[in-house]
């Protein structure tokens, strides 16, 4: 497993992380048992940075069962104060978070997104707190904007910034990963796989079952949902041509950008687990990444 720093200044972690929400049951149900042995395959193939949320469902508590057994000590464990952001809100919601998960403190504490119902500076004060007390190594932010991370600077500099980045969402390409670069600010890119489109798994008209939230959203219905999967489509057969899953390439070509530190990715079986954790050794070529570009052009706007 490739390993990367977080940032300028945070710590050294692996270049692809397991992110929580699946094994939650977000994108429909997961066996616990199951899912315990998902996390502690991640950790054992070296994906050692763990991310969960208040928000994902029971992960926390199914993640706080997987480190028992000297996982713990093995990871790098990440999650998110979800909803409130008041002093009061993320101070309760990190004492949850620690009861579920059965530690004392988390390595980093992260901001789930921008509500600007919730003065900033009060939000960051209290993460910087939290810091400053042990219940948590590192702070960072997620769903950020690079206005809005600038906003959050003004009060406490902060190590990471968890936004989306795939091929089919590049909209940090605009202006946050250089501001994050501009300010030593690590990148963790979640739904590095389009929360599947990107896996070529799907034909157009595959119905989700009512338990899974991508049965309610418009990209996975209709003219909308085929489009991006002709896309995937066409980008399979650069990963077949490589030797590699379209997973697999996805996951590199996230990869492919020195300021992303670390791409997480969900799983729901120990397999893909394995799969995933493969993409860290691949390299892509010039010529293939003109190729990847070239069809991007044609899939739909994000």
């Amino acid at each position: 497993m490739q390993i990367r720093q977080l940032g300028t200044e945070g710590p050294k972690i692996s270049c692809i992380g397991f992110g929580a929400w699946p094994i939650g049951g977000g994108m429909g149900h997961v066996n616990p048992n199951t899912a315990i042995e998902i996390v502690r395959t991640a950790i054992n193939h070296g994906i050692t940075l763990i991310d969960t949320a208040q928000a994902y469902r029971n992960s926390e508590e199914i993640i706080g069962q997987a480190l028992k057994d000297g996982y713990r000590d093995r990871c790098f464990l990440a999650t998110k104060v979800s909803g409130d952001y008041s002093r009061q809100g993320i101070t309760t919601a990190i004492e949850n978070s620690l009861k579920m998960l059965g530690v004392d403190y988390v390595d980093l504490y992260q901001i789930h997104g921008w509500n600007s119902e919730y003065p900033i500076e009060e939000s960051m004060e209290a993460m910087r707190l939290l810091q400053k007390q042990g219940k948590t190594r590192f702070i960072g932010v997620s769903n950020f904007k690079a206005d809005q991370m600038n906003q959050a600077l003004q009060t406490v500099h902060f190590t990471s910034s968890q936004p989306r980045y795939n091929m089919f969402d590049r909209e940090i390409e605009r202006e946050d990963i250089d501001f994050c670069q501009q300010f030593g600010i690590g990148i963790l890119a979640h739904s590095p796989l389009a929360k599947g489109l990107l896996t070529g798994k799907y034909s157009p008209d595959f119905q989700f079952p009512s338990d899974d939230e991508r049965s309610n959203y418009h990209r996975f219905q209709g003219k909308l949902f085929s489009q991006y999967l002709a896309a995937a489509d066409e980008l399979k057969k650069i990963a077949h041509q490589k030797g590699v899953t379209l997973v697999q390439l996805s996951i590199a070509w996230a990869l492919r950008l020195p300021a992303i530190s670390c791409v997480l990715v969900g799983a729901k079986t120990t397999d893909q687990v394995r799969e995933q954790a493969v993409a860290a050794t691949i390299d892509l070529s010039d010529d293939e990444l003109k190729m990847i570009s070239q069809i991007l052009a044609t899939a739909p706007e994000s």
